[in-house]
């Protein structure tokens, strides 16, 4: 199958979907962008990707990618206009699985607590915070996690910050957590962030 232009299925505020549109913007790649209702899963989305979940890249070829740091990586090794690749170091990767394999199953438990009955909502958020507070100490020596410049660290993790800050925002802007506080702010305010985030 081949395809006039990359073709994305996601949605919209799922933070890995997020961080992949956020590549593909930055390496302006022009792609078709269909939206998923997760309650709703069209049969030929399932038939691309049996697990289901978004997003997923289908490329010019008609290849299938079903991770998002994959998709990440494809866009960014077609262009990386800021060298989000090169500002990242070896601990970005360690960064960011540490974000994708304990703290989103933390923030899951904090975000659904109410499935989670065997402890309470504030228990979830300190285990959450065991992450917060190593990026906030990052933070304050530079004004990304790796350097002084974005890297891809700091777009993939970002979503996820983004949601953690969502499920109580008071409790977060009141917070110990000035510098991350600061970077999620940027992040939020960039037109970057504004654009991927537009309705379709």
């Amino acid at each position: 199958m081949m395809l006039a232009r990359p073709r994305l299925y996601t949605y919209r505020r799922c933070p890995y979907a997020i961080r992949s549109r956020l590549a593909l913007y930055q390496a302006k790649i022009d792609y078709e962008s269909i939206e998923i209702s997760l309650k709703d899963k069209p049969s030929d989305f399932l038939a691309l990707s049996p697990k289901g979940t978004v997003p997923v890249l289908v490329d010019n070829n008609g290849i299938v990618i079903e991770e998002s740091m994959e998709i990440m990586m494809w866009a960014l090794d077609k262009s990386d206009p800021e060298n989000w690749i090169l500002n990242d170091n070896n601990l970005s990767q360690e960064l960011i699985k540490e974000n994708d394999f304990i703290f989103k199953k933390n923030l899951d438990k904090y975000k659904y607590a109410d499935r989670f009955p065997e402890h309470p909502k504030e228990y979830y958020r300190f285990q959450c915070e065991v992450f917060l507070n190593l990026l906030n100490e990052k933070l304050k020596s530079k004004s990304y996690l790796m350097t002084e410049k974005v890297s891809l660290a700091d777009v993939a993790i970002f979503p996820f910050v983004r949601q953690f800050f969502l499920v109580d925002e008071e409790w977060f802007l009141n917070s110990k957590y000035q510098e991350l506080k600061k970077w999620l702010q940027s992040f939020l305010e960039s037109q970057m962030f504004k654009d991927v985030m537009k309705k379709s």
